[in-house]
């Protein structure tokens, strides 16, 4: 039985059971049924058999102890990546996957080079929190719990959109793992159909654009989804959701050396995003073989363009580079043996 169907089991018991299981579940971050002891023992052993709290992950510690990536094995055997990220101002970030592998083609992400499995139900999305909180707990005590996710690992999360916003349903219930919604953030390639849908939930979720490039001619080249999704569409669309949400959108800008890190790029990075509810994230890529990591030099004249031209504009620390913390890196690696996308950890 999968978690997100969780209140089957219960059907007959007085609804203050199945309270005490979600509080098992996602306060106390139970690893088995036996902690639940509040449950009576035939239950807990009931749930034991058909609801396991058991998961399978290889942990890799980056030196600094401020990345984690746990790359889990599935019930299929399939594999995929979640990376925790500690910030120096105490936040504790986790980056989830959506699917197995994935289908975008992306030339940059290590992930693309697994192809696309299939999509994760909302349990496997839920699991995977449920991991890397149980982690954070014991390593860090039990005080320290999860400040924000990012969908922004393996897999376009708008071609899995239903299990992204069931599993986000629940691990933002109050009864169920209970985090904000605006500490949810979904990061997609461009798929306007999503975009569209996200802007009519009724959960303020945060919306992140993985941009890339200030062209077609250059985004095309990098992420095929251009073709099908050309940069005016997509403004276009962002400029609806900003409308129906008022809410700021982030463009990810992944700097890659001699690619897209040009001050020609810059400057036409100001004439595509100036005048709107626009907020742009440049992130150090993550190198996964195929392209170079853009100098922080060059980030920085780059940077200094786009505030100089009014934009609104971060720049991503990067964490975890000695473990591979770019999902699909492990997975990748994995998979060529017996496998970067845009991840928060690069």
């Amino acid at each position: 039985m999968p978690l997100d169907n969780l209140h089957e089991h219960f059907a007959g018991q007085p609804k203050y059971r199945l309270l005490q299981a979600k509080e098992a579940v996602y306060g106390a971050l139970a690893e088995s049924w036996a902690e639940a002891t509040t449950l009576p023992q035939s239950l807990r052993e009931s749930l034991d058999r058909e609801c396991p709290l058991s998961l399978s992950a290889d942990f890799f510690v980056s030196r600094d102890q401020r990345a984690v990536k746990a790359l889990i094995t599935l019930s299929d055997s399939q594999k995929i990546e979640s990376v925790l990220l500690k910030s120096a101002d105490g936040r504790h970030s986790l980056c989830l996957s959506s699917q197995v592998g994935c289908a975008m083609g992306c030339q940059f992400c290590a992930t693309a080079g697994l192809g696309f499995s299939r999509n994760l139900e909302a349990e496997e999305i839920i699991r995977q929190v449920l991991l890397m909180a149980r982690y954070l707990s014991g390593h860090d005590g039990p005080e320290v719990r999860i400040s924000n996710i990012i969908f922004m690992g393996m897999g376009e999360p708008f071609l899995n959109y239903d299990n992204v916003m069931a599993a986000i349903k629940i691990l933002n219930d109050p009864q169920g793992f209970n985090l904000g919604a605006r500490h949810f953030s979904i990061s997609t390639s461009g798929i306007i159909s999503g975009i569209q849908k996200l802007a009519r939930e009724k959960l303020q979720i945060n919306l992140a654009i993985s941009l890339n490039a200030p062209n077609d001619q250059l985004r095309s080249r990098l992420m095929p989804v251009n073709n099908k999704y050309p940069i005016d569409k997509l403004i276009m669309a962002v400029k609806d959701y900003v409308k129906r949400t008022n809410r700021l959108v982030m463009f990810e800008y992944l700097m890659i050396k001699k690619v897209n890190d040009d001050l020609s790029s810059a400057r036409q990075l100001v004439r595509l995003l100036k005048g709107n509810l626009h907020l742009v994230n440049l992130i150090a890529y993550n190198p996964s073989g195929k392209f170079l990591a853009a100098e922080p030099k060059q980030i920085a004249a780059f940077k200094k363009i786009l505030t100089d031209g009014g934009l609104k504009v971060t720049q991503r620390v990067s964490l975890g580079r000695d473990i591979m913390a770019a999902c699909g890196q492990l997975a990748a690696r994995g998979a060529s043996s017996q496998s970067n996308s845009a991840c928060a950890a690069s």
